[in-house]
């Protein structure tokens, strides 16, 4: 799942239908990822890693499918593979993209989709401090006091459970590393993870037969409904992509931040409201904590923009 852009190319806003058109999309977008819950669940009964697997396979034939059909994300496709530093930094890039499925996913099928929602919401935040320490950003002091607060939030839910929300960390932390790495690279969105999915295939497709081959595969274990899920994985991967690369240039990265939110917020009320959940109140005010956190984080970050944008030259 993404919830940051990670192209560095220009923004491209242009009329008011244009952006329209963006808003759309990238809220359409969020509203499938907070879904996708719905999805997972329906095929707890397979091993993550095999779910991750087909992920990997299904999404790397839709892609293939796509780029036929994109002569400009093709040759970004193909020119990132003939340079062995791009290809290394993208196959590192691919290993954390795996890491965050891969804890996603089973942190669905086991029941801790509010855990997973968790790690979702302090995305921006761990990116903050991943800028500050291995980018060497200035943090501005309401930067600070956000990801104090949202500590002060992961502190109280450690005391409270007893442990580590290590689910909601890999999280976080896979997608922020992941976004670093992104966030120089020429290649949009569909062409990256294209590229990145090629790279791990062969080791996802050796996985499967091998799966197959000890007779512990899903594949040919299911109805025909169960069939169609597992295979749709692509689908699922690749159509919340499209519309993300349909909005990333048109709207205004501070639009696509707040809106982001729609997606752990979905998934927060599915696993609460739908799953049944447990939230004791502990737990809900370590929630509030991170929630304040973000509140103070966005402010701080669109009167920054306002003020940046009223700066002459």
């Amino acid at each position: 799942m993404s919830l940051r852009p990670t192209d560095s190319r220009p923004l491209r806003t242009g009329s008011r239908a244009s952006i329209r058109s963006g808003v759309l999309a990238a809220a359409t977008c969020y509203f499938l990822w907070g879904l996708v819950p719905l999805y997972w669940k329906q095929l707890s009964g397979v091993d993550a890693v095999e779910l991750i697997a087909h992920r990997h396979l299904w999404s790397l034939v839709l892609l293939g499918l796509l780029l036929s059909r994109m002569p400009k994300a093709r040759q970004e496709a193909r020119n990132a593979l003939t340079s062995l530093r791009s290809v290394g930094r993208l196959f590192v890039a691919a290993l954390l993209l795996t890491t965050n499925w891969l804890a996603y996913v089973w942190g669905v099928t086991s029941g801790r989709i509010v855990e997973t929602s968790l790690g979702y919401f302090l995305v921006p935040l761990v990116s903050v401090l991943a800028g500050r320490f291995l980018l060497h950003e200035h943090l501005r002091r309401m930067q600070w006091i956000a990801v104090a607060t949202a500590a002060a939030g992961v502190v109280l839910m450690i005391l409270q459970a007893g442990g580590l929300p290590w689910i909601a960390l890999v999280l976080a932390g896979s997608w922020s590393l992941y976004s670093i790495l992104r966030k120089g690279s020429p290649l949009g969105a569909i062409s990256g993870l294209a590229v990145e999915t090629l790279l791990l295939g062969p080791a996802a497709i050796a996985f499967l037969l091998w799966r197959h081959h000890q007779g512990t595969g899903a594949l040919g274990k299911f109805d025909l409904a169960g069939h169609a899920l597992l295979l749709s994985s692509g689908l699922v991967t690749a159509i919340p992509l499209l519309l993300f690369a349909h909005a990333a240039p048109r709207i205004r990265l501070s639009t696509l931040g707040i809106l982001q939110y729609i997606a752990p917020t979905l998934q927060f009320a599915l696993g609460v409201g739908l799953y049944h959940e447990t939230l004791p109140p502990a737990r809900l005010l370590a929630f509030l904590l991170i929630w304040i956190a973000l509140a103070i984080y966005c402010s701080d970050s669109l009167l920054a923009q306002r003020s940046a944008s009223k700066t002459p030259g």
